[in-house]
Order: structure tokens, then sequence, then C-alpha cells
């Protein structure tokens, strides 16, 4: 995490609020429905490319987007490996059982080739375990839980099919296949891939760094004692902590106070970046100017409200050819509305395909009531395990309220015409 550098607030350079043409201040008419909105921001995040590559060690680009396509170095696998320790046989040979085979060798994992038996002929069986090389003349493996070795033979209770228990050369891959494409997040299943071929090292995309601006008059550095009517600086560290989370880098600048000028000197400088994130003022107050301050930088906006709650107020729009969110100041709006619109955005500046909003359903503990009109994103507790889990209100006092969020673990989503849900009805769920 890394800290913009301060500006000064007495140079000219800010759009004085009240110096405004009325025509440079958005209109207030561009909320959207949830739904909208999302697409909105969808929309715009695949017209974003990533800026720059740098090559990493593999285990430092977990978490990281490929920058370069991976190919089969070889067949994968590069030989019939077989899928359980058990005998390798000829499927032919187990028409009638009991039968009893004469084991003429034992294969393991990792077997030279000199170590395999040239063939097996009709009668006979080799012992084999996990991932070894079936050899040449057998078809299956049986596993050893249906085998009872006899000295040198085996006795054998269960048939199999040609190819049961073993997975073809080549069937996984053929030398050449393209096995991840450049946009490919590293998860752990993707970092194992590239070990496979052999890739100490790969190409990733560089991290986008976003700006994180918090503002008001009220809103004081974290060491500080804040007076009567202030607070401490909690957004801007909640925002870097799901930048980072969500795999780039925060870059926080400093409290901007409601004076115009300043917050515009900020805002340029937030714009600097490859995304900029404004934490408060975009709500309709005497003193929530960065709406205002946006149309003073000539901003287009896309939307400056969403029929949700926590968040209505959030503003996304494109200034000085940068992308910025408005989002609410109340700390709970900040966090959802991140989740909800900010994620595509990073994921496509960090070089992936955005993925959508995935909602799991679980049934409701305990009734919920509340208000209709707009769609709810409420903070919730999941428990329970296997089939069993319930979730339930997590009990919070409104979207200031940080220490219940803290204690939950998911977003109950309360549909826009439902003013109650009853214990046992299956409600959508977003993980946290």
């Amino acid at each position: 995490m890394t800290r913009g550098l301060g500006i000064s607030g007495n140079s000219a350079i800010g759009f004085l609020l009240y110096h405004l043409p009325m025509s440079a201040v958005p209109e207030p008419q561009l909320v959207l429905s949830f739904e909208d909105a999302r697409h909105v921001v969808e929309e715009h995040a695949a017209k974003l490319r990533p800026t720059g590559t740098e090559k990493l060690d593999l285990l430092q680009a977990s978490g990281r987007v490929l920058a370069e396509p991976i190919h089969a170095d070889r067949d994968f696998p590069p030989f019939p490996r077989a899928a359980r320790d058990g005998y390798a046989v000829r499927a032919s040979d187990l028409l009638h059982l009991p039968a009893t085979l004469e084991v003429i060798a034992e294969i393991k994992a990792g077997a030279a080739p000199e170590d395999l038996p040239e063939s097996v002929k009709s009668g006979q069986a080799v012992a084999i375990m996990t991932g070894a090389p079936a050899p040449h003349g057998t078809n299956a493996v049986v596993m050893v839980e249906y085998t009872k070795p006899k000295q040198d033979y085996v006795e054998i209770s269960r048939a199999v099919r040609a190819g049961d228990n073993i997975v073809p050369a080549g069937s996984e891959a053929r030398e050449g296949d393209l096995l991840l494409a450049a946009g490919t997040r590293l998860t752990e299943a993707a970092i194992a891939v590239a070990a496979s071929v052999g890739k100490p090292y790969v190409q990733v995309y560089t991290r986008p760094k976003v700006a994180v601006l918090s503002t008001g008059d009220e809103v004081v550095p974290i060491d500080t004692q804040p007076g009567p009517n202030q607070i401490r600086n909690s957004n801007s560290y909640s925002l870097a902590a799901q930048i980072m989370a969500a795999g780039a880098e925060p870059v926080l600048l400093p409290i901007a106070p409601d004076e115009p000028n300043q917050l515009s000197q900020l805002i340029r400088h937030g714009l600097q970046y490859d995304l900029l994130l404004l934490a408060g003022g975009v709500s309709m107050g005497k003193y929530d100017l960065v709406e205002a301050v946006m149309a003073g930088l000539e901003a287009g906006f896309f939307f400056t409200g969403a029929q949700i709650q926590p968040g209505r107020p959030v503003v996304f729009g494109r200034a000085q050819n940068k992308y910025f969110f408005g989002l609410p100041g109340n700390p709970v709006s900040t966090m959802v509305t991140f989740d909800l619109f900010v994620r595509p955005m990073l994921d496509a500046l960090a070089g992936a395909t955005p993925r959508k909003l995935v909602f799991l359903h679980a049934r409701l503990k305990t009734d919920v009531k509340t208000k209709t009109g707009l769609k709810r994103f409420l903070p919730a507790i999941l428990s329970g395990e296997f089939e069993g889990v319930e979730v339930e209100l997590a009990g919070w006092h409104g979207s200031g309220d940080i220490a219940t969020t803290a204690r939950s673990n998911c977003y109950i989503l309360i549909p826009p015409d439902r003013d109650r849900i009853c214990a046992g009805e299956w409600v959508p769920v977003l993980l946290r």
C-alpha cells in the first residue's frame, strides 16, 4: 500500500462549486436499478486493458493474471497411467470369476522404461501403483481391494472393462495444446499446470494502482485523536484492504476537506492512477461536493445512484480518460458498493475477464422485515455445515455499523418487492 503526495489547497486550479455553471452540475436523474448499474460497469470494464507486464517467480505470481499463453510441452499424461493401486491385467482374462493370474512384475510410479516387462500375456498380471505406466499388453487395472495375493499369483474377485482405471496417454492434453490462456488468473490449479510444464517464471500483468480519496471535514487520520464530532478515516483502510484482496495496489491520498478547490486538486491527482475511488461527498447535502467538482472537471457520469440499500448514492463516471467511483461515505455502504460495482473494473485492469456476481442460496433462520422499494444487501451470518446451512441477519444498526458488519460473513439479498421473508424460505446470499 502506497501513499499519494499531499497537495496544497491554495492553488487556483480547482473549480469553486459556487462558480460552476449550472450545466456543469450533473443531472440528479441517473439513478439505475441494481442490475442496470452493474451491467453499465461491466460494459465499461470490457473496454479496459492492463497497462504493463512483468516476469515473476511462479509462486510470487500466485493470484496474478497471466500475460502469456502456456502450452503443453509434451503429451499429458505422457504414458498410459494407472489411476489406482492394484494389478494391470487384460480385461478378457476376467470373464470367469474368481480368476487366478500369474504376477510377473511390479511397477511403481516413476519406473524406468527398462523396468517394465516387454509385454503381458493372457493369464498374467502386473502389480502396479497409482501413477505408474501401464505395461504393454494390459488394458485395465483391478483395484487392490478386489484382489488376494497368493505367492506368485493373485486371485481377482471383480471383473473390469477395457480402459478401467487407466488414463490414456495424451487424454488430458497433446503436446502444443493451449493449457492456460493469457488473461487466466493464477489460482492454485493454474499454478500446478504451469509447474507441470516446467515454467519456473511466468509473464503476468502488472497490478493496477487504485487511488483512494476519503472526503469530509469530519474525517481525521487514524493516528489522530478525533474531536467530539469527528471520525477516524476507516474508509480508506477498508477500501485498501478490498483493493489488495482483489489483486490491485491501493494508493492512499490525503483526506479531502469539504472545500471545492482542495477537493478538485486531490481528484486531479487521483486521476493519474488507473482508477480513482472517492469515499463520501456523493449524497445530496450542501457539502457533498464530489459530483459538482467532477462535473467542473468535465467528467461524464454513467450513473449517479443505484436503487440499492446500503449504497444508493453510488456514482460511476469518467474524467480525464480515467474511470472513477464515488462511493457513499457510510462505512458499510462503502464496502458493499465496492463489492457490487468496483471489482469488475479491477479484474479488467489486472488483465482478467471480469467475474460475474455469484449468489448462493440458503434457508433463512429467522424472519426478516424491511421496507419495499430498494434491493437490499444486508450483513448476515451464514452458519451450520453440509446441507444444513442457514443464514440470518447480523443485527446491524445501519450503514455506519462496521462492528456488526465485521462479525458477518455474507450479505442477504432482499428483493425490492418484499417487506417480509419468513424463516425457512430460501434467500440469495452473497459471500463476503
